[in-house]
């Protein structure tokens, strides 16, 4: 194990992190985690753990890692969408080349409906874009 431990350690959860300090210097030369924190990303909100007094070096790093956070979520997510639009891709060449017709029967109105709901929302999202654009606006949303 690596001599040069951090002093924080962040363990996520679905909406944030629970946030412990890192102490190895002890007698006992120990990995200890005291809890200090609850950080939830959803809200931006950073609860001190229990009667712990979050320090400054405490709230700068807790945000800093909150900030990283967001921006790796952020990627993550338009990620999943690139694969999404491999998955469709796939899907096409699967149902065209390799379906049977008991597959096809099972998927199809699953499909049909998923792919009707995506490019209603797209289709307005992308009309909500051109208005903005025409009146002046700012197309980025």
């Amino acid at each position: 194990m690596s001599a040069n431990l951090p002093e924080y350690y962040f363990r996520v959860r679905e909406n944030g992190a629970f946030v412990f300090s890192v102490d190895t210097e002890n007698r006992q030369r120990r990995i200890e985690m005291e809890q200090i924190a609850v950080v939830n990303i959803k809200n931006g909100q950073i609860k001190a753990h229990g009667d712990y007094q979050l320090t400054a070096e405490d709230k700068a790093v807790i945000q800093e890692w909150m900030d990283e956070r967001t921006a790796l979520l952020a990627r993550r997510n338009i990620e999943d969408i690139h694969r999404a639009v491999d998955y469709l891709n796939n899907t096409a060449h699967w149902v065209q080349s390799n379906a049977s017709d008991d597959e096809l029967e099972n998927v199809t109105d699953a499909l049909l409906l998923a792919m009707h709901d995506l490019r209603s929302v797209l289709v307005r999202k992308k009309a909500d874009r051109m208005l903005k654009t025409a009146k002046g606006g700012q197309a980025g949303d």
